[in-house]
C-alpha cells in the first residue's frame, strides 16, 4: 500500500503580530545597503508581501513563533513600520527546503512578467518602483526580446544573463545570433565581455547593419578584424572539439579501466619498475585521471 505523503504546513496562512516572531538568525547590518535588500524593501512598500513569512508552532511558554523563512523581508516590514504578517505555520522544525531552495525567475521570464504586469494595466511607475528601478530599465526590460530570433529565445529562456547581452544579439543576423547563443550555452558563459567579444568576431555581412564599420572602444580596425579571425578559428575548433567529447570521454574510461587492471597485476607492473619506470609513471598518472580536464600532457616514451 502506497504511504500517503504526509502536508508539511497547517492548512490556512494565518496574520501574527510581528513582535510575536522569534527570528532565528541575525541579518548582518551592511546587508540592508544592497540592492537586494532595496528590492525587497520597494516591493513591500508598493504590492505588500507576496510570500507568507515560515513560522513554527508557537512556544507553550513564551507564546512566540519561531521563523524559519524570511528573515530579510521581516526586517523590511519592520523598517516599513508593519505591525503584523501573513505566515504559513510549519509542522516541521527546520528551514532548508524554504525560499532559498527556489531557482531564482530567469532573464527572458521576468520579460514575460513585466509584460503580463503591463498588459493588466500595472503603471509603469509602480512597476518600476515595486522592482527597485527606474523606467528607462523597465522599458529596456520589456523590449529584451525585440529583435531575437525565436530560436535563441527558446535557447535562454532558463538562463540568467545580463540585457546588455541581449542588446549586442540584437546587432546580429538571425542565424548568427543562433550561432552565438549556441556557444555561450556550450561554453555556459553569459557575460557581457563574452558576448561583446562574440559580437567583434561577427563578420560585417552577418550584422543587422552590415554597412556600418564596427567601433570598439581602444580596438583599431586591424585589431577587430585580427579577433573575427582567430574568434572563427576557435569557434571551429571548440565545434570539433565537442563533437567528439563523448568518444574521446568513453575511450579514456576505457582506457584507465584497463591499465588499472594491468597495474593491478604484480608480475607486470615489477616488469615494468625494472625495464621501464617511466612507462609505468606515465600509467600511474593516467590512472589518476578523473576527467578530461584533468588530462596532463603524456610524454612519449620510446
Amino acid at each position: 500500500m502506497t504511504e500517503r505523503v504526509q502536508i508539511g504546513f497547517e492548512g490556512q496562512a494565518i496574520e501574527l503580530a510581528i513582535d510575536k516572531l522569534l527570528p532565528t538568525r541575525s541579518v548582518q547590518p551592511e546587508f540592508r545597503k544592497t540592492r537586494k535588500f532595496a528590492q525587497i524593501r520597494s516591493s513591500l512598500q508598493e504590492i505588500g508581501l507576496i510570500e507568507p513569512l515560515i513560522v513554527t508552532t508557537p512556544d507553550p511558554a513564551s507564546g512566540l513563533h519561531m521563523l524559519l523563512d524570511g528573515h530579510l523581508r521581516l526586517l523590511a516590514m519592520r523598517e516599513l513600520g508593519f505591525v503584523t504578517v501573513t505566515c504559513l505555520v510549519s509542522r516541521e522544525d527546520e528551514g532548508y527546503t524554504y525560499n532559498k531552495r527556489v531557482n531564482r525567475i530567469a532573464t527572458v521570464q521576468e520579460h514575460y512578467m513585466i509584460l503580463r504586469a503591463l498588459e493588466r494595466g500595472v503603471p509603469e511607475e509602480r512597476l518600476a518602483k515595486a522592482l527597485d528601478i527606474n523606467v528607462a530599465s523597465l522599458r529596456r526590460k520589456r523590449d529584451l526580446l525585440d529583435g531575437i530570433c525565436p530560436e535563441v529565445e527558446e535557447m535562454l529562456k532558463d538562463r540568467h544573463f545580463s540585457g546588455d547581452v541581449m542588446r549586442q544579439l540584437k546587432k546580429m543576423k538571425p542565424q548568427r545570433q543562433i550561432e552565438c547563443a549556441d556557444l555561450m550555452c556550450s561554453m555556459n558563459n553569459f557575460s557581457i565581455n563574452y558576448a561583446s567579444a562574440l559580437l567583434a568576431a561577427t563578420p560585417p555581412d552577418q550584422l543587422v547593419e552590415s554597412n556600418q564599420p564596427k567601433r570598439f572602444k581602444g580596438l583599431p580596425a586591424a585589431e577587430i578584424s585580427r579577433m573575427e579571425q582567430e574568434m572563427s578559428q576557435v569557434q571551429s575548433r571548440f565545434k570539433l572539439i565537442e563533437q567528439s567529447y563523448s568518444s574521446d570521454m568513453l575511450n579514456m574510461v576505457l582506457a584507465r579501466g584497463y591499465l588499472n587492471k594491468l597495474l593491478a597485476n604484480s608480475a607486470v607492473a615489477s616488469y615494468l619498475q625494472r625495464r621501464q619506470p617511466d612507462l609505468l609513471e606515465e600509467f600511474r598518472t593516467i590512472v589518476k585521471i578523473t576527467s578530461l580536464e584533468d588530462e596532463p600532457e603524456v610524454s612519449r616514451v620510446a
